[in-house]
């Protein structure tokens, strides 16, 4: 830490505002995983707010432990640097995506993990085009309650509500979670014969989920949770709540599973609204932000 604080010359304890309260003099050039900010929520269809999200997250992940008990290993050694949030633009979501596009271009390159800490789904088109560019096996892990798979809503098909259409149009795409969608939608599943496990199944055998989930996907994994996937018992604070989700221990043994046998590329986690809930949403957000970076690096520290 600096020497001074505000010019007075001596040292004082402060706050970053970055996960884990890493210290500024930590360098992107030294980090192996990379967040990306984006408090971005104008296309918003129910309960705004996600776009105080990421600042949320960021101020939680300062009660979390370094040390992660499951993975015997202090996560934070591999090196994690917090890039400054995104400034959004309101000429319209699609110029956003771009935004979003041009900010991941700055900070990835292979073998390094982009993470985006969100604000809302629409955030992950951008990333995703960077990443396919990056890898261009890749595929997409998507995890949510909703199947986001309208080619146009509200006037716009770069909103939340068509993320993962845009997403197919860019790379192969596994869904995870769903519980809501409309008849187009699930029309438009069965005619292109897309990988969904709706949620709940007829049996809740993880090694089997599991099983299905990697027989469709690549070696080059992105992930992408929208955290309404879990059940609202677990985080309430989102925008699209709906009942019957995933648990803790169905993510995050999904999560790890998955990253034991592919490579983790890139992830975002999305639609924290924080005045929705109470506050332990942000913080068990944060501890997902960082269980995932430990599941998908836990070869690299």
């Amino acid at each position: 830490m600096s020497k001074s604080y505000l010019g007075y010359g001596y040292d004082l304890p402060h706050l970053w505002c970055t996960f884990l309260d890493t210290p500024s003099s930590f360098k992107l050039d030294d980090a192996n995983v990379v967040l990306v900010p984006v408090p971005y929520d104008s296309t918003t269809s129910y309960k705004s707010g996600s776009r105080h999200g990421p600042r949320a997250i960021l101020e939680a992940s300062r009660q979390l432990e370094n040390y992660d008990l499951e993975l015997d290993r202090d996560v934070s050694k591999v090196g994690i640097y917090t890039a400054p949030s995104v400034e959004p633009v309101f000429s319209g979501p699609k110029a956003m995506v771009k935004r979003v596009q041009e900010a991941v271009s700055s900070v990835a390159v292979p073998g390094r993990i982009v993470g985006l800490i969100g604000g809302e789904h629409s955030i992950s088109v951008g990333s995703v085009r960077i990443m396919r560019e990056l890898y261009p096996d890749l595929s997409v892990l998507y995890l949510d309650a909703h199947a986001d798979l309208r080619d146009k809503y509200l006037g716009t098909r770069w909103g939340h509500a068509s993320v993962a259409r845009r997403l197919f149009d860019i790379c192969p795409i596994v869904q995870i979670g769903v519980r809501s969608l409309s008849n187009l939608e699930h029309n438009f599943v069965s005619r292109q014969s897309l990988p969904v496990i709706y949620w709940p199944p007829d049996s809740i055998d993880l090694a089997k989920i599991c099983s299905d989930v990697e027989g469709s996907l690549s070696k080059n994994v992105y992930i992408s949770i929208d955290l309404d996937v879990f059940d609202p018992s677990v985080i309430a604070a989102v925008g699209n709540p709906e009942p019957g989700g995933m648990t803790w221990a169905d993510v995050t043994g999904l999560l790890r599973q998955i990253a034991f046998n592919h490579e983790i590329v890139g992830f975002d986690i999305t639609e924290l609204s924080p005045q929705e809930g109470p506050e332990a949403s942000a913080y068990t957000a944060s501890k997902l932000v960082y269980k995932l970076i430990g599941y998908a690096t836990e070869n690299k520290s």
